[in-house]
């Protein structure tokens, strides 16, 4: 951000402005836009899943709000916020109100964490990608406090069936970030993302080398977050709708945009750690070959490189709204076996040939 930060306190010190004003007005910036963003991206993630959704079923999906049912995910967030808040006299009031909150916050800390360019970095550390997902495993704690705050037998075993699932899950994405580390020699996310710069373009993506690291994180993440065949704990054929049963108005929707926002961040993790993040798939960028202007083409490169990573992003999010559309709902039993039988050994297989492959290809073998 030091770039854009420079031209910003340029930008002031035309109209007078102090540098140490500049400063203090900068970091609320990155913020409102993450902010912004998120609300936006959500609003199209949800159409586009109807849609989809719409596709897979053979119906037409939202087609009466707007040209095409563009406008029907805003005509159901005024609705949302329209509606009262209500609340049971037995719930614990407090934990009740705080749940959503706790379940929404995290997810715009993880927004933050992902580098959408090489500029635009907004919490740029040595370790983020273990923070991304230390900090997205948060949620699942406001989850068990809305099914505990409820006092509702089947709020409560939505929650603990979140809590079971994230735990299972989250062993193989622990070792499969291991082995994204081993190759990248960081946890730094925008360092993984220029470690897969290569002379012969898609090839040094990590998804070649570690492509089954790939699918296992792909399917926890999917179970992360509580998203078909993995939604368990808001079964509606058997716990109404889970842990969010008692919520409604603005509070249900803190639930539902918090869901939506993860499912992005955790997309956008994912093709930072295997498709190239925010690299062009052609080796150059456009704009750097359109505009002679050092300049200008400087700052186009970066909104290139912001939409490569958005492209990217709504890819692997069609992949998991099509795992919805045709895979039906596993056993709870089945969900945490498949877990420590499968997923935990094979992520474990998978860190060890990484490893293997560093060693051997990477750097030589022994000299």
């Amino acid at each position: 951000m030091n770039y854009i930060l420079s031209l910003f306190i340029d930008f002031l010190a035309k109209f007078d402005v102090p540098r140490e004003v500049a400063l203090v007005i900068f970091p609320i910036i990155p913020f409102c836009v993450v902010a912004a963003a998120l609300i936006l991206v959500v609003l199209i993630l949800v159409l586009a899943e109807r849609k989809v959704l719409a596709l897979f079923t053979q119906r037409k999906g939202p087609n009466r709000v707007g040209i095409w049912g563009l406008l029907q995910t805003v005509a159901d967030a005024i609705k949302l916020l329209c509606k009262e808040n209500i609340e049971p006299n037995v719930t614990d009031g407090i934990l009740f109100t705080l749940a959503p909150i706790i379940a929404f916050v995290p997810v715009l800390i993880c927004w933050g964490i992902i580098p959408f360019s090489s500029e635009f970095d907004f919490m740029s550390i040595s370790t983020s990608a273990l923070l991304f997902v230390t900090i997205a495993f948060i949620p699942v704690i406001g989850t068990v406090l809305a099914g505990y705050a409820s006092n509702n037998k089947y709020s409560l075993i939505g929650s603990i069936r979140s809590v079971a699932q994230v735990l299972s899950y989250e062993l193989p994405i622990a070792f499969v970030l291991l082995s994204i580390a081993v190759l990248a020699s960081s946890l730094n996310i925008k360092d993984i993302i220029l470690s897969q710069i290569s002379m012969f373009q898609v090839c040094g993506w990590y998804i070649f080398p570690c492509f089954l690291g790939f699918i296992i994180m792909f399917i926890s993440s999917i179970a992360e977050l509580n998203r078909c065949p993995f939604d368990l704990p808001e079964a509606e054929s058997e716990l109404v709708a889970g842990y969010n049963t008692e919520y409604s108005g603005m509070r249900f929707a803190l639930f539902f945009l918090g869901e939506y926002a993860m499912m992005f961040a955790s997309s956008a993790f994912i093709v930072a750690l295997f498709f190239g993040g925010f690299l062009s798939p052609f080796g150059f960028y456009i704009s750097e070959k359109i505009f002679s202007n050092n300049v200008i083409a400087q700052l186009f490169v970066y909104f290139e490189q912001a939409f490569w990573f958005f492209l990217k992003t709504f890819v692997v999010v069609f992949l998991i709204m099509w795992v919805r559309a045709v895979l039906p709902r596993l056993k709870s039993s089945d969900l945490l076996k498949f877990s420590w039988k499968f997923l935990l050994p094979l992520s474990i297989i998978n860190f060890l040939f990484i490893c293997i492959f560093k060693y051997f290809v990477l750097l030589g073998g022994i000299k």
